[in-house]
């Protein structure tokens, strides 16, 4: 048996019939006998730290189970996944184990080198004439034909660069015959002629053991985190993974080491990687030029031209899942259209062409039938994907004026897709993911000439889907940037601060948030000056913050002057002046004027009716103030018959997972419960706790109040020391989440105090009060309704236990 890569040719004797194939007649060789197995063409060497994949098994399975007549196996994927090494491996072993008598294999990159080791393989077995390769050719898949006597015989075609190469070359059925295809294609034309095995990535401990194999070869050790890392920095992407071992060795770089160049923007990917002339198992390209082609050839395919600009602008996003109707949106379909100078009759282009957004789709599939993205329309919220070492192989030739430009292209596709209202939260969470993914990459872009707006809108969304943390640190950052790229005055950096302060409040920093705000508006009246629409919306925050201390009257107040400014500035219909109107209404009914809240949001109801229509985000959440108040000031049925209705226009316009219908829900069972029916409303918490820990997770705010909620309506139900424990339990995660000086955290501590009381323990009630009370006058002031809630508190807890 000779060894793999060895080709054995034997002498021939005796004559053959000529034979008719389509249009081609041949006068066969003289007959002769061949000396069996016998190889043509040389096998690839094994790569020095192979992987026994899950592939490998697969592929053996494949043509194993592939039954009497010929299965055509056809290895699928990205360049750079292996696919040669996987064939290389399966052919060795068909070989080794005598599986196949001939062996013939063919780097098919194109068609003529197809037709060139057919020749070949004619010559050898045939003695056909090398100077006509075609007829050769044919004669030897001629000769594969099923007949008498014919050996087994395995075919590979590897790194097929076109279906159409292949056109009458294919193999033909033969019981004993097998056929193997490496391929980055996918297209429908291969699935035709045989069984599509897809190459994918190593999984996570396949990368890890795949470069400790390949240091350890080399004598060098590192530790087992750092390698995982590394395999992850790189995609678990088994020609990166090789190169980059490569590269370890030559340089004597950590891994540690190297993860920090790989992180930095500023170095280009082909300096991290070995040089051409260096590269390992006889590698032909760097990691970094090894998908040029591809996109070439998907560039040349219908609708030709936009292959190419479409890669770049999916280049920009997040590699674990781009929206499609971020790539196919209006602006991305002018743009991609600009970039195409000429039209199809090779005239100058006056106006760009139309692109439509068939034709976008289009080459997002030319894009995936060149196995350079996956595009998968079905997973409507990560429908593109795109390994992050082939995004950065195609950002980085970019010059830095187009990568800006793509930048912005990429920022404004990402606004107009952002819905208004976040009904779809797996949509809404996939967008944050592509706006982080897109910063990353943009550097200042996103800043010039203006702090674009999808870096506020992260804020916002991150803010509403209760990572509350996560949104204050987006905005410090975006904060720092903008003070440093464009100066302390700038728009987008006091837009930055106004915002930041707005979330510092919100998480329970008032007293930080409020001290931030005021510095914001001496700034801003000096920039703006003080009937600005961002100088009235500041002094509109510290009205909020100045309640939210404490000060519900001070607030109403100056909600109330401030509301004389949105009218003469901005008109009675503006929607900030109908925002104003809500808020006064609401610390009304905090200062404890619940019947002239719910008197003041009745006609302001109204107008949002007339100014915004009735399924407007701000109408329906009016509505929901309006009945809180109502139920507040005396009618709690007709508040929550006005809640169910609320509910069920909610649902209709916002889905039934949005926080507001979520926050309609708990407002209802706390209703149900004021009416007189604890089980029910015990039972609707229950149920909404349920919907929020799926939606929302157990670490948002609103998932922590209803927890609240359901523990107070069980409460009565259930011995004291179980409420305790229950109060407990929510007081580790309140802390845990939003920090001990939030107001919820506050609340908490208050409820486990009383219920140590009520378990008969009043001493400890006593305690742990006078130490809430402590954090109520520092954190909330000694005026705060809360804070005087705790007094009493306190004072009866010591006249149980008998202390002064």
């Amino acid at each position: 048996m000779p060894p793999a890569g060895g080709v054995l040719v034997h002498a021939v004797q005796g004559s053959l019939a000529a034979h008719h194939i389509g249009q081609v007649t041949y006068q066969a060789a003289p007959r002769h006998t061949v000396s069996w197995p016998h190889q043509v063409g040389v096998i690839p060497r094994r790569a020095g730290s192979f992987q026994d994949r899950a592939e490998v098994h697969r592929l053996r399975a494949a043509v194993n189970g592939g039954g009497t007549a010929v299965v055509c196996q056809v290895l699928a994927g990205m360049g750079g996944v292996g696919k040669t090494q996987l064939a290389a491996d399966h052919a060795r072993r068909a070989w080794a184990d005598g599986q196949v008598d001939l062996l013939v294999w063919v780097t098919a990159a194109t068609r003529q080198a197809v037709i060139d080791a057919y020749a070949r393989a004619a010559a050898d077995i045939l003695h056909t004439d090398p100077a006509d390769p075609e007829r050769a050719a044919q004669a030897f898949l001629a000769w594969l034909e099923p007949a008498p006597g014919r050996p087994r015989w395995l075919i590979v075609l590897d790194d097929v660069a076109d279906p159409a190469d292949l056109r009458d070359l294919w193999p033909p059925a033969h019981p004993g015959g097998r056929t193997l295809v490496t391929t980055r294609r996918r297209d429908a034309a291969l699935a035709t002629h045989g069984r599509l095995v897809p190459v994918g990535l190593f999984t996570p401990a396949e990368a890890t053991a795949h470069l400790r194999h390949a240091l350890t070869a080399q004598g060098r050790s590192e530790p087992e985190a750092d390698l995982a890392a590394l395999a992850e920095d790189l995609g678990h992407l088994p020609l990166a993974l090789s190169q980059a071992a490569a590269y370890l060795v030559d340089t004597g770089l950590s891994a540690a080491a190297y993860r920090t160049r790989l992180a930095d923007r500023a170095r280009q990917l082909a300096d991290l990687l070995p040089e051409p002339g260096e590269l390992p198992d006889d590698q032909s390209a760097p990691a970094a030029a090894a998908w040029s082609l591809s996109v070439d050839r998907a560039n040349e395919l219908r609708p030709a031209g936009l292959a190419r600009p479409m890669l770049q602008l999916a280049a920009m996003l997040d590699p674990n899942g781009i929206p499609e109707q971020v790539l196919t949106g209006h602006l991305v379909l002018l743009c991609i259209a600009a970039q195409q100078p000429l039209r199809d009759d090779g005239s100058p282009a006056e106006e760009p062409p139309k692109v439509t957004e068939e034709e976008a789709t289009g080459a997002l599939r030319a894009l995936h039938r060149l196995s350079l993205v996956d595009h998968s329309p079905s997973e409507t919220h990560q429908a593109v994907r795109v390994h992050q070492i082939v995004q950065r192989a195609v950002r980085e030739p970019l010059d830095p004026d187009h990568r800006d430009l793509l930048a912005r292209i990429a920022a404004q596709a990402l606004m107009d897709a952002w819905p208004g209202t976040e009904r779809d939260t797996g949509l809404a969470s996939a967008l944050r993911a592509n706006t982080t993914a897109l910063m990353a990459c943009a550097g200042s872009a996103l800043y010039q000439p203006v702090v674009h707006p999808v870096l506020y809108h992260l804020g916002e969304s991150l803010g509403h889907s209760g990572q509350v943390a996560a949104a204050i640190q987006h905005l410090q950052q975006l904060t720092d940037t903008a003070t440093h790229l464009l100066g302390p005055d700038d728009p987008g950096t006091l837009t930055s601060r106004s915002n930041l302060a707005l979330w510092r409040g919100r998480a329970g920093d008032t007293a930080g948030a409020a001290e931030a705000a005021v510095l914001l508006l001496e700034v801003q009246l000096r920039v703006y000056g003080p009937d600005h629409p961002n100088t009235l919306v500041t002094r509109s925050n510290l009205a909020t913050l100045q309640g939210r201390a404490g000060d519900a009257s001070g607030a109403a107040a100056a909600f109330d002057a401030l509301l004389e400014d949105q009218l003469r500035v901005l008109g009675p219909d503006h929607p900030n002046t109908l925002t104003g109107r809500n808020n006064h209404a609401l610390w009304l009914g905090h200062a404890g004027d619940a019947a002239g809240a719910a008197a003041a949001l009745a006609p302001l109801v109204e107008d949002y009716l007339r100014v915004l229509g009735p399924d407007h985000p701000s109408t329906l959440a009016t509505r929901n103030n309006l009945a809180g108040w109502r139920g507040n000031s005396g009618d709690p049925a007709g508040a929550a018959a006005a809640l169910a209705t609320l509910l069920e226009d909610q649902v209709r316009v916002l889905g039934p997972d949005h926080p507001s219908t979520l926050m309609t829900r708990h407002n209802l069972a706390h209703l149900r419960g004021k009416i007189g029916d604890p089980a029910g409303a015990a039972d609707e918490t229950a149920a909404l706790l349920h919907d929020r820990l799926r939606v929302l997770g157990p670490d948002h705010p609103d998932t922590l109040a209803t927890r609240s909620s359901l523990v107070h309506f069980r409460a009565e139900a259930e011995n004291p020391t179980s409420a305790a424990a229950a109060f407990a339990l929510l007081l580790e995660d309140r802390l845990r989440v939003l920090g001990p000086d939030h107001p919820d955290t506050l609340a908490t501590r208050f409820d486990l105090s009383v219920w140590h009381g009520l378990a008969g323990d009043p001493g400890r009630a006593a305690k742990e009060t006078a130490a809430v009370l402590e954090d109520h006058i520092r954190v909330l002031g000694p005026d705060h309704p809360g804070t005087a809630t705790v007094r009493v508190a306190l004072a009866h807890w010591r006249r149980l236990a008998g202390e002064p």
